[in-house]
């Protein structure tokens, strides 16, 4: 599921060579087991009738917060399946993150976006998120822009 919301999230605007090389580097099964079994990261998944509608990928190794005293963790991903986009499947994962994050004692909550993906942007201001900085996301051989965007949850 993870390879395919985010190749029908970014294939039409990306060579069919850096989506390829970004869901080989990413997706493989070797990584996805890693991940899985990693106490520091957390799969929230959305699903109905036993099917899968969505899911979000929480990192808890990943701290971009500089203050000494707070908490944070990284919203690395959150998807939707294509049909279930709009329905609020988004919705219940960004609440379930911020379960997560407050049931942790987080301070806050980070994520990085593509700068391009207007839509996914709004959706997180909606949530209370605030751009804060920028990175650099490389997909495939190519370095894009992304903001970095955190909500406070104090």
């Amino acid at each position: 599921m993870g390879a395919r919301t985010f190749y029908d999230a970014f294939a039409k605007d990306n060579t069919p060579e850096d989506i390829a090389l970004y869901l080989e580097k990413s997706f493989s099964p070797e990584i996805q087991l890693a991940q899985l079994s990693d106490p520091g990261v957390l799969f929230l998944i959305v699903e109905s009738d036993d099917a899968p509608l969505g899911y979000a990928k929480l990192n808890l190794n990943r701290d971009r917060n500089s203050e000494k005293n707070a908490k944070t963790l990284e919203l690395e991903r959150i998807y939707a399946e294509r049909g279930h986009i709009g329905t609020g499947v988004g919705g219940t994962l960004m609440q379930a993150c911020i379960d997560e994050a407050r049931q942790r004692g987080c301070d806050s909550i980070w994520l990085g976006v593509w700068e391009k993906n207007q839509r996914a942007i709004e959706f997180y201001r909606k949530w209370g998120f605030k751009e804060i900085g920028k990175q650099i996301f490389t997909l495939g051989n190519d370095p894009q822009g992304d903001f970095i965007m955190e909500l406070q949850l104090a």
